[in-house]
């Protein structure tokens, strides 16, 4: 019975050693072993590893390629005097491990810092040397190869590769913007009144045209308008003539009856004359010598 909890137990101690002992290395980790302090070695491969308990401890650090954001953009000044707010950001990978742990430990915000610094102190000298133009558009490739060229040579000690650098944004500081949106303001303002004059030019261009082509069109109509009456005219009178001619009794009843109806047209009009005037002489009743023989018969 001895015996057997003897077994147990042994068994038991040699797994808790071999967990103590063995440990896995991720893809994504390299791994560093120090024996009290010192560092053995470094483990790149992804597998199972082993290392002696109480005696060796075994460090993880993370190989995939990190961002450090800007922590707190600053105001820089440019070449004319001008301050700009830079957001970075510098894309990095440890290449060195043990160079890494020496300098900076295990843990990642340490060297975090210190790059933080040398970076903000790479665009602050940086950016004193371009205009604001050359920042915003037409030199910025060159600013950040220049600002990761130098962070190439400064972060050698750390242990680590630069893979790249960027400026995200470009901000002007709070004076600096409001005089820039007040300009641009002030452009679209001239812009809008330019093409607005021109519109308002086109427009006066376009009424006049159309006011011309109306008068033209309504000259045109009045001519022939006229053209037609005066034809009418002409053949209303030639007929009236005609007619007037084959019978001259008949053309004076005629008139007599159109002169009643012109003085007589509203009931308002009042006439005083005398009724024994040859006015009236067609309405003094059908044996008037001056009445048309057919209106006599009647």
């Amino acid at each position: 019975m001895n015996k057997i909890f003897l077994i147990i137990g042994v068994v038991i101690v040699a797994i808790l050693v071999a967990s103590s002992s063995l440990f896995i290395v991720d893809q994504r980790q390299v791994a560093v072993i120090k024996t009290f302090g010192e560092i053995k070695s470094v483990i790149t491969e992804p597998g199972l590893n082993f290392n002696w308990p109480l005696i060796q401890t075994v460090s993880t650090l993370d190989k995939r390629i990190q961002t450090l954001d800007n922590p707190s953009p600053s105001a820089i000044f440019t070449a004319e005097k001008k301050s700009l707010l830079i957001d970075w950001l510098v894309k990095w990978q440890i290449n060195d491990a043990r160079q890494f742990i020496r300098n900076n430990g295990v843990e990642q915000r340490n060297l975090e810092n210190r790059l933080a610094a040398v970076a903000q102190a790479a665009f602050n000298e940086e950016i004193t040397k371009h205009t604001v133009r050359g920042v915003l558009a037409e030199e910025r490739a060159q600013i950040m190869q220049n600002v990761k060229t130098r962070l190439e040579s400064e972060s050698k000690p750390f242990g680590i590769k630069i893979v790249d650098v960027r400026i995200k944004r470009v901000d002007f500081v709070a004076d600096v913007t409001d005089s820039v949106y007040k300009r641009m303001t002030s452009e679209r303002r001239q812009v809008a009144n330019k093409l607005r004059s021109e519109g308002e030019a086109i427009k006066e261009q376009i009424r006049a045209d159309a006011d011309k082509q109306v008068a033209v069109t309504i000259a045109e109509a009045t001519l022939d308008a006229q053209k037609t009456k005066g034809d009418a005219d002409a053949q209303a009178t030639q007929i009236y003539g005609e007619a007037f001619g084959r019978d001259p009794r008949f053309a004076q009843f005629y008139r007599n009856l159109q002169a009643y109806r012109d003085s007589f047209n509203k009931k308002s009009d009042v006439i005083v004359m005398d009724t024994s005037s040859d006015f009236f002489k067609a309405m003094r009743g059908a044996g008037s010598a001056d009445a048309p023989a057919a209106i006599k018969k009647k």
